[in-house]
């Protein structure tokens, strides 16, 4: 492949990403995707692609509805919890996140409800909300009618529910809740802890058979309030924490010398924070680890 065909291509690559990666929830996967899609790219009649865009929409869209058919059979038989992969979202790597519905749109909850979804479902729903297709331009992706995929679309919708006040908060105040959980936790302040948990929050661990994690939701504060006791008299005196912006709202990552040992991130509503997505599978750190080692 010429270089000015390689830079056609790279040019594209953002939005491909951030397609694949909605469609599958998993960082690592979708670039495979995209990689995938690159190889099919080079190979590819010029001639027969008569708008580039669309054509590598449709390409990695469909690649998508195969990995998932696999993936939904794996999750089946996943150890404990499953939840997506964190990505870093500041640096655009999932485009510009200008708005609450666009944060909120790449959050963790939103990823788990889309795994309600039938695959052909969630491909309907994630190019109408994510990427403002239009009905006729859907059903060319995945070559359907365009009364199927508005009803697909409606009950993709419907099964994911409306979207919650996760956002109520303003994103300075989402910041400044988690930096008083971070302090709080590393000096084992229950109390102070307590004041910022809603009485219905939650605490959600992916570990995935790889490391030690609560199998089910940890439900309501004063169970969460334990656990995270326990876990800090474990561990916390060998974690350090920073933050970043991961799946469009502030998270935490906590540190084990040069390694990373988990991913926290958290939905605030009502000036409380809410549920909590602790990913600790070290199968699941590595594109997170990378993107926080190299800003």
């Amino acid at each position: 492949m010429t270089s000015a065909i390689a830079d056609e291509f790279e040019s594209h690559r953002p939005r491909l990403f951030g397609l694949a990666y909605r469609m599958l929830g998993s960082a690592e996967e979708a670039e495979d995707i995209v990689q995938d899609a690159y190889l099919r790219f080079s190979g590819a009649d010029r001639v027969v692609i008569e708008h580039l865009g669309a054509w590598l929409a449709k390409v990695v869209t469909n690649l998508c509805l195969t990995r998932l058919t696999s993936a939904r059979a794996r999750r089946e038989s996943y150890v404990g919890s499953w939840l997506p992969e964190p990505v870093v979202t500041s640096d655009g790597t999932l485009g510009p996140l200008e708005s609450a519905e666009q944060r909120d749109a790449v959050s963790m909850a939103v990823l788990v409800l889309l795994e309600r979804l039938t695959p052909t479902e969630r491909a309907v729903y994630v190019l109408r909300e994510a990427f403002a297709y239009g009905y006729r331009a859907i059903a060319e992706v995945l070559d359907l009618g365009e009364a199927n995929c508005r009803q697909l679309h409606r009950r993709a919708v419907q099964r994911v529910g409306e979207p919650e006040s996760r956002f109520a908060a303003a994103p300075g105040r989402q910041e400044e809740l988690v930096a008083s959980f971070v302090a709080a936790s590393r000096e084992g302040d229950l109390s102070g802890l307590e004041k910022l948990l809603a009485a219905d929050a939650t605490w959600w661990s992916d570990g995935g058979g790889k490391v030690s994690a609560a199998l089910r939701p940890v439900e309501g504060r004063e169970k969460v309030l334990r656990f995270l006791l326990g876990a800090f008299e474990k561990w916390g005196r060998e974690l350090r924490f920073t933050t970043a912006e991961v799946n469009g709202g502030t998270g935490v990552a906590m540190w084990a010398g040069e390694a990373l040992a988990a991913l926290v991130t958290f939905d605030v509503r009502d000036e409380l924070i809410g549920d909590m997505r602790a990913v600790l599978n070290p199968d699941k750190l590595g594109f997170v680890r990378g993107q926080l080692a190299h800003p």
